[in-house]
């Protein structure tokens, strides 16, 4: 069993706190009955009075209460198993997250136009595995291959140019990270998606492709900025602070790098597409997927769970409906019981 909305748990502690509350509501009557007279005269002031009713009217509506509660929790039952069978390839997403990618010269920004990119791209994937990396100076594995893209979606979000303390672009340490990802034996498609302006500080990367070429990993480069460039901002509170200056104190104007994005691509026979639009870079990689083979995945085991709120929800209305009918007199079959030695 599973609980779709776990917050509205909180709402039992209402429970107890209607508890003590009838007991001092108890505990003052009885006092004021007191002040008022002999409690054995006042019982027989008003003999039709029941002691059980009250007691029953609270336990009703607490039933009744802990039914609508659950209700909105809204247990799930898994009521049977069934076996899925998946087609679809590996795809991991290599994301630029160096100070670089804060240029607005695309709006609204590089990284947020690289998490538009990826999110869309993501949503319009059919049953393929998907893991993300970041990388700045170095790579960082950010999310492992996985098939949970509402997961997937909440990582990507959360990424930032903070993620990595070095700075700089290492295209080579992105490729070779992502390669970690994909088990080199397993026959199923690999494709690395790689998402920069292509201001690449390090050297190597170029060989880093070729290397990945020979597991059989494609490498998609997408590359987000403009030529004519931007400089990057640094902000405080939504305001721009400062910019990013270089060691002669001028500031630095980050430019797209088209052709070290290009010759990482070809190196892999994959291919380069430009950022800046959006329904062409989702055209593209829609085409390059329909291209590449698909495979089986292993089949998984997987349980149908079925929402059970409708049960609470009628069980409590039932008893709410039976509360309204419920007066605190003495009822003839009840009185005849004297289950509370009433009758005295």
């Amino acid at each position: 069993m599973e609980l779709d909305e776990k917050k509205y748990l909180y709402l039992l502690f209402i429970l107890p706190i209607l508890v003590v509350l009838y007991l001092v509501n108890l505990y003052w009557k009885r006092k004021k009955q007191r002040e008022f007279g002999d409690l054995e005269m006042v019982k027989k002031l008003s003999p039709e009075s029941s002691t059980f009713k009250p007691v029953l009217k609270l336990i009703v509506l607490l039933l009744a209460m802990t039914g609508l509660i659950l209700g909105l929790v809204n247990p799930k039952i898994g009521t049977k198993m069934e076996t899925v069978k998946r087609e679809g390839i590996d795809i991991v997403f290599a994301i630029d997250v160096s100070k670089s990618m804060l240029a607005e010269d695309v709006a609204p920004s590089r990284l947020e136009k690289s998490k538009q990119l990826v999110s869309k791209i993501i949503s319009q994937l059919g049953s393929d595995r998907i893991g993300i990396v970041a990388y700045a100076g170095s790579a960082f594995p950010v999310l492992p291959i996985t098939s949970d893209y509402s997961v997937a979606k909440m990582f990507l979000q959360s990424m930032n140019t903070e993620m990595v303390s070095s700075q700089g672009t290492s295209l080579d340490d992105a490729i070779k990270l992502s390669a970690t990802y994909f088990d080199e034996k397993s026959k199923t498609s690999k494709l690395l998606i790689m998402i920069s302006d292509g201001e690449d500080h390090s050297e190597g990367a170029e060989v880093a492709a070729e290397d990945a070429n020979k597991i059989g990993m494609k490498i998609i480069t997408i590359g987000v900025g403009t030529e004519k460039g931007g400089t990057i901002p640094f902000r405080k509170n939504g305001i721009i602070d400062s910019f990013q200056r270089d060691n002669n104190n001028q500031v630095v104007v980050t430019k797209l790098n088209e052709a070290s994005l290009t010759a990482i691509a070809k190196a892999t026979k994959g291919g380069y597409v430009n950022g800046n639009n959006t329904k062409e870079v989702l055209e593209y990689i829609k085409n390059a997927l329909n291209n590449i083979q698909k495979t089986e995945f292993d089949a998984t085991e997987m349980a149908d769970f079925q929402s059970q709120f409708q049960w609470f929800l009628g069980i409590a209305f039932v008893l709410l409906f039976l509360d309204v009918f419920l007066l605190e007199l003495k009822t003839s079959w009840v009185n005849k019981l004297n289950l509370f030695n009433e009758n005295k």
